[in-house]
């Protein structure tokens, strides 16, 4: 493996770990489904995260 490579797979993992990749993720498919409609911002994902999470609890034991 080279040093580039490594760093490359370092990126990638801290970018998993962080939710930064869902996020990116998030927005390719809202254009790709909304075109024309604006990105949320990343507070506003976040807090539509939240959301949906509390109001879609699935493996909360409480």
């Amino acid at each position: 493996m080279t040093l580039r490579q490594v760093l490359d797979g370092l990126r990638w993992y801290v970018r998993e770990f962080t939710g930064e990749a869902a996020y990116d993720r998030y927005c390719d498919r809202h254009r790709r489904n909304r075109p024309g409609a604006p990105v949320p911002t990343r507070r506003e994902y976040e807090q539509l995260r939240i959301q949906h999470r509390e109001t879609h609890p699935s493996s909360r034991c409480c």
